[in-house]
């Protein structure tokens, strides 16, 4: 029997914080009890994009919202299984008045879900409430006006955190009554890892350090493999999934600004920001660019897959130091520069000459803070394939010289070539024979040799995009695309 008294419900996505949620502060304001929800999806769990460090991620940051909330003795219900039986369930149980949720940018199957529940809403007298996530903008045709608009966003007041008594929310004894007749889902994870741990308490630690310390050589060393691991924020896995918004990490790093020893490197970090707030924006207006290149001149393009090719690049063995180095980093640690993962990128598609798509779901299972408006767009930016982006096809040798001329990060990710001199380890290729014999090193055996001809692949890759981006498609939709998505 449903009860009289009206809930409110936050569904939580990837927004896993309390502090600077409109959904939460929405709830609260709406004046009925509020419940917390978070819904494990078989149809994400189970989705080739996402994998198992996502998921703790969420279960570390849901974890650390739990225990702001013990004092408020309530917590976030967590439930594994599809949306529509755990909302049909909790209106069997409660009155839902309302659900508050910020609006996704997220992929195909994350927006035909949304569209169901939204039917399953009206069908159910229930209003969904959505609100506008980090400065992104639905339902725009062009950018007229959207660097105003995102930076008036910014300037806005941050929703805080305060509720005025435990009374404000179902309560603890309540939602365990509730997980008996659902999926309860554990939220331990394993501590043993290489990666960035979940929750907005880690996030502001963070936070704090990159603007105390690290941030000064945030612009010198934002190439370099090595150094990036300190001087960049390392903040993207905790904006990806929520546990900070961009509003306030943008008004933290303007207010620090005014003390700041290196102005131009705080400069630079929050013009990342709003490219940031850019690509998913670009995203949110053309979501065909999670399977088919956005400039439609592009899909005349044909690849011929090849599964040597791939299984190389994803194990990082593609006798290339820096490509196997940068690969085999983002495995363990989920996380690599933007550089190199963009030079990761160059080299599947151009130099391997496989499909961007091939590329897509590998890299964001293994990037800890895959997001959706981020990934895509970059992709198909790095393959070429808008036709109003300069092509860029890097080099791996020359990358790898200019970034970590000493090779500690080739010798620490790629170990069978530390006996070697640091010159053979960026080219260990260029051994003669009696070298090798000198080394005690077997090319081909110790480690392989190159899959590809670099100077080649590369000049053939460009020749192939130069040529096709003068096809009379490519050029029109080069022309609505930039009519479409360049900032007025």
């Amino acid at each position: 029997m449903i009860k009289e008294e009206k809930i409110a419900v936050v569904w939580f996505k990837r927004d896993l914080r309390l502090h600077d949620n409109e959904a939460v502060f929405n709830a609260i304001q709406s004046g009925n009890k509020v419940l917390l929800l978070y819904v494990f999806e078989p149809i994400l769990l189970n989705d080739p994009h996402y994998s198992e460090r996502h998921w703790n991620f969420i279960k570390e940051s849901i974890y650390d919202i739990n225990k702001e909330l013990e004092k408020l003795n309530t917590k976030v219900l967590v439930v594994q299984s599809e949306i529509l039986p755990v909302f049909s369930y909790l209106s069997s149980q409660k009155k839902i008045k309302s659900v508050f949720s910020h609006q996704e940018t997220g992929i195909l199957k994350t927006y035909n879900r949304d569209k169901t529940f939204k039917r399953f809403c009206s069908n159910n007298s229930i209003d969904w409430i959505e609100n506008i996530n980090n400065g992104v903008f639905r339902g725009r045709s062009d950018r007229t006006k959207w660097k105003e608009d995102w930076e008036s966003y910014m300037q806005s007041n941050q929703f805080l955190f305060n509720p005025k008594s435990q009374n404000n929310f179902v309560n603890q004894e309540e939602i365990e009554s509730l997980e008996k007749n659902l999926d309860k889902l554990s939220l331990e994870t394993n501590k043993n890892t290489s990666f960035q741990f979940g929750g907005r308490s880690t996030g502001i630690k963070y936070l704090n350090s990159f603007f105390n310390e690290r941030y000064v050589n945030y612009s010198k060393h934002i190439s370099k493999p090595n150094e990036a691991r300190k001087s960049c924020s390392r903040l993207s896995p905790y904006i990806a999934w929520g546990n900070l918004s961009v509003r306030e990490v943008f008004q933290y790093a303007q207010g620090y600004r005014i003390k700041a020893k290196n102005k131009i490197a705080i400069d630079a970090f929050t013009s990342r920001l709003r490219w940031q707030a850019h690509f998913i924006q670009k995203f949110e207006m053309e979501c065909i660019m999670e399977s088919e290149s956005l400039n439609k001149g592009f899909h005349k393009l044909k690849k011929e897959i090849s599964e040597k090719y791939q299984k190389a690049w994803i194990n990082g063995l593609t006798g290339v130091p820096f490509i196997d180095a940068s690969m085999r980093c983002l495995i363990e640690t989920g996380y690599i520069n933007f550089r190199m993962r963009a030079m990761l990128v160059s080299f599947f598609i151009h130099n391997l000459w496989q499909p961007w798509q091939d590329a897509s779901k590998y890299l964001s299972k293994i990037f800890l803070d895959f997001e959706p408006g981020i990934h895509f767009p970059q992709l198909q930016m790095q393959a070429g394939e808008t036709g109003i982006n300069t092509i860029r096809i890097y080099n791996p040798i020359k990358n790898g010289l200019e970034h970590d001329s000493d090779a500690k990060f080739i010798t620490k990710w790629v170990p069978e070539l530390e006996q070697l001199p640091v010159r053979f380890r960026h080219e260990p290729y260029k051994l003669t024979t009696l070298e090798q014999k000198l080394y005690n090193f077997n090319l081909g055996v110790n480690y392989p040799k190159p899959i590809v001809n670099i100077s080649s692949t590369r000049r053939k890759a460009s020749d192939v995009i130069w040529n096709m981006r003068k096809d009379k498609d490519v050029i029109e939709e080069s022309i609505r695309i930039l009519n479409k998505h360049i900032v007025k």
